[in-house]
């Protein structure tokens, strides 16, 4: 479907000569005297390059057709992730590129919305909180206090995060996604 150059938005998905490209950031600008036009920083989705652009505001971009649905994730093998849509059980394989730095978080039977163009993951988005169990982590140091230390620990899904001292290990917490800080103590 065709739209202006004006009118996308982060994250919305192009095609560029046959090419998918994520759109990163827009900057919509009028210049004193000329045509106004609208710079984009892309993505390509099939390699990860990024790609700077300018159209006229007016110019018609192609934007591709994206299906975001729930799934649920299975396992990772040698082949890649594999999610389960829960409606009507179709399984899809995710390459380690599309999944790249969500895989820590990626827990068995969890829920994450998929982003696919005909049928290929192209982008995930994983729950704003997951809970993790503390595998290692240095041992409480007397007369520290709880408000301003903290401590290196490893998760149990491979993920560093600083955790308060009185955490130890077997501890689940919860992480916030996004930036893998620590939230707090799990309360199952």
């Amino acid at each position: 479907m065709k739209v202006a150059a004006s009118s996308l938005r982060k994250g919305n998905v192009v095609d560029v000569d046959g090419k998918l490209y994520v759109v990163l950031t827009v900057e919509n600008i009028h210049p004193g005297k000329g045509t106004p036009v609208t710079q984009l920083n892309m993505r390509r989705i099939a390699d990860g390059v990024k790609v700077s652009e300018r159209y006229r505001t007016t110019e018609q971009v192609e934007r591709a057709f994206v299906e975001e649905r729930e799934h649920t994730f299975l396992y990772q093998d040698g082949e890649g992730y594999h999610f389960m849509n829960p409606e009507n059980y179709d399984q899809l394989v995710a390459p380690e590129d599309v999944i790249g730095d969500a895989k820590v978080y990626l827990q068995d039977g969890m829920a994450v919305q998929l982003s696919t163009h005909e049928g290929v993951p192209i982008a995930i988005s994983l729950p704003s909180r997951v809970t993790v169990e503390i595998t290692e982590t240095e041992p409480a140091m007397k007369g520290q206090t709880a408000s301003s230390s903290y401590k290196p620990a490893m998760t149990d899904a491979g993920l560093r995060v600083m955790i308060p001292p009185y955490i130890t290990v077997g501890t689940r917490i919860v992480v916030l996604t996004e930036d893998g800080t620590y939230v707090e103590r799990a309360k199952d």
